[in-house]
């Protein structure tokens, strides 16, 4: 190091943060080395801030900015040393040392980590002196050096104290860091009372009330157990065994088991097929599919969303585009017939043959009968294109083997994991692999290669890091799938839907195709002179919660004119067929109000004004409490799943 003059010595170096308020004070001396010793006056808190460049002392001028002969190094490290006393002899060492701790102790105590200290220095001297790696090493190289002062009680479990963080100057107090750890292991109830009442209102709404989305179910205790888990924090771009991250080593065992299970649940053989379990949810999995397969511009075919389809297979009006899926690529929609419900497989056929689609969607969102898969596999070899299911609404009832299962002829499968599946929310991808074809004269095979394309869409194509905690709730709910139990729950299921069913027919409702092969049904309202939003609203208002939906041949989809009824959700909560008679009779009850208070405001009310009259005071009010309160004590009687302080 250059050395300095006798002037120099009185004085202090310009600091190595001209423009910036020093972020720990330098003590000029030994009397640093230990919190007890150092003295906290006036004029000592002026002499800190010299050090740095900052409050320059009334009696001693701003030291020259000129750095030397050493490239503009040793005067600004100098600078920082500083002198004991600020004019002792060069060979002067401080007192590193205090009663109780060593040397490497103090520096914890002024920095919080060596390395912290060894960043700092680096950094006062932009970054271009080497520094040794402990600090016993830095006290006989630099003998003159004294620590930034720091009360040992400033960081961690050092104590009580304030202090400033090194990098902001933001202040950095021991009673704010004690009350920050704190904050990370409070329950919700004590960290955040709002959203925890909401939460409990929820789980109210959903104790005393009739959940009949068909979408919807209740995930098991484990499942949401695995959901909340510490798998949330960690990030894990790629594939097992080719992550884009260190510290993957569970992650990967838990996505192999999650595949496995996958695979095992449906009866696949691990040779020809594959699957992807990363989809954050199912419409991501389905537009990893598209992207995959159908290059931009290309065609798809799927089922319109009025006559029983889903966003993502191409929905479009005449006048805009809707889903993302018909902006991407072209889509034609083919129909269920108006009369029966049931898909018109011929008309698809003739359609198909004129619009050669790349893909076709085998796959529905209210439609309550089971898919020709094979029907749609003919088709879909005579025109070259991939079959895709999307199985989302039934993918627990195939798991259980009471619908038919798409495998069999599919190229592609898709789904959700939180419907009749019983899972959390996400997605899962299913691809063939192996061979594909063979030809008959040379007998050379033609194999799929759908794995690395679906894959790379998924990632990097489409989502970055998956959500590993989300899928361990999948892997949970698939293992559960896996037992007589299960198999007995979607039996159930199918059961209490055709008693649902029955039960409406015989008050009067017409149900679309007369009934239902799997967990859903469709009920037409236009014979009782109302349509699915007004019943919606008054339903709601008594706490059975279902939704509006299309019937074929609806003109618009902006006054729908069904309601589509589930029973996964009610059947985990325990009803049975009986119970789901009664459920008909509350809604057979609800519509009727729904027909008294369209007739109270006019048929060519709006729905705003249906629902202004709903809400307000009245005799149909005191109507709709009266049902609200016989259905809160029905629902009442069945336990909810899930975790137990909610």
């Amino acid at each position: 190091m250059q050395k300095l003059s006798t002037s120099n010595r009185t004085q202090p170096q310009a600091s190595v943060f001209p423009e910036t308020p020093a972020p720990w004070p330098l003590a000029p001396g030994p009397l640093a080395c230990s919190p007890s010793r150092r003295s906290s006056g006036p004029g000592e808190q002026v002499r800190h801030q010299a050090a740095l460049g900052g409050v320059q002392p009334a009696h001693r001028p701003a030291a020259a900015s000129s750095a030397g002969a050493s490239g503009g190094r040793a005067r600004p490290f100098r600078a920082l040393i500083g002198r004991p006393g600020g004019g002792a002899r060069r060979n002067a060492r401080p007192d590193w040392r205090s009663p109780g701790r060593g040397r490497a102790g103090v520096v914890r105590a002024r920095f919080g980590s060596w390395p912290r200290a060894r960043v700092t220095w680096r950094r006062a001297l932009g970054g271009g002196s080497r520094l040794p790696r402990r600090p016993q090493d830095l006290a006989v190289r630099c003998p003159g050096l004294c620590l930034p002062v720091a009360p040992r009680s400033g960081i961690g479990r050092h104590g009580s104290g304030a202090m400033a963080t090194p990098d902001s100057g933001a202040p950095w107090d021991a009673d704010l860091w004690s009350s920050h750890d704190k904050m990370l292991v409070q329950p919700l109830k004590d960290s955040d009372l709002e959203v925890y009442n909401i939460i409990k209102k929820e789980s109210h709404r959903q104790r005393v009330g009739l959940e009949l989305i068909a979408s919807e179910n209740f995930a098991s205790r484990a499942v949401l157990e695995a959901l909340g888990s510490c798998l949330n924090n960690k990030y894990s771009e790629g594939y097992p065994g080719q992550r884009y991250y260190g510290g993957t080593e569970f992650i990967d065992e838990l996505e192999l088991l999650c595949q496995r299970r996958a695979l095992q649940v449906y009866g696949l053989d691990p040779q020809c097929w594959g699957v992807n379990v990363q989809p954050y949810s199912g419409s991501p999995a389905n537009f990893a599919v598209y992207t995959a397969l159908v290059e931009p511009h290309g065609r798809i075919m799927g089922l319109d969303l009025p006559d029983g389809g889903h966003l993502t297979h191409g929905f479009m009006t005449e006048k805009k585009k809707i889903s993302a899926t018909s902006i991407f690529f072209e889509s034609m929609p083919y129909k269920v017939d108006p009369d029966t419900g049931y898909i018109n497989y011929d008309r698809l056929e003739e359609n198909a043959r004129l619009f050669h689609p790349k893909l076709i969607i085998a796959g529905t969102s209210c439609y309550s009968r089971n898919l020709d898969y094979a029907r749609l596999r003919r088709i879909a070899d005579d025109n070259g294109a991939y079959l895709m299911a999307d199985m989302a609404h039934i993918s627990g009832l195939v798991a259980a083997g009471v619908v038919p299962s798409p495998f069999e002829h599919c190229h592609v499968v898709s789904t959700t994991t939180h419907k009749t599946l019983r899972g959390c929310r996400a997605g899962m991808i299913f691809y063939r692999k192996g061979v594909r074809s063979v030809d008959p004269k040379t007998g050379r095979e033609t194999r799929y290669n759908l794995e690395s394309l679906i894959n790379s869409a998924v990632f990097p194509g489409l989502q970055g890091g998956p959500h590993n905690h989300a899928i361990a709730g999948v892997a949970v709910a698939l293992k559960q799938a896996m037992t007589p139990e299960f198999r007995v729950y979607q039996c159930q299921v199918v059961a209490n839907c055709r008693a649902l069913a029955k039960t409406l027919m015989g008050l009067g409702y017409k149900v679309v195709t007369g009934g239902s092969d799997n967990h859903l049904i469709l009920v037409d309202l236009r014979s009782k002179g109302t349509d699915g939003g007004r019943a919606e609203k008054v339903l709601e208002a008594c706490n059975i919660a279902c939704n509006k939906n299309t019937c074929p041949g609806d003109k618009s989809a902006l006054r729908p004119s069904g309601l589509r009824l589930g029973t996964p959700a009610l059947t985990s909560r325990g009803l049975l067929e009986e119970d789901f008679q009664e459920v008909a009779r509350f809604i057979h009850r609800g519509i009727e109000l729904t027909l008294q208070i369209q007739d109270a405001v006019g048929a060519k009310a709006t729905l705003k004004e249906f629902t202004e009259t709903l809400a307000g005071a009245g005799e149909h009010q005191r109507a709709v409490a009266a049902l609200r309160a016989e259905v809160e004590s029905f629902a009442a009687l069945f336990p909810l799943p899930g975790l137990p302080d909610f």
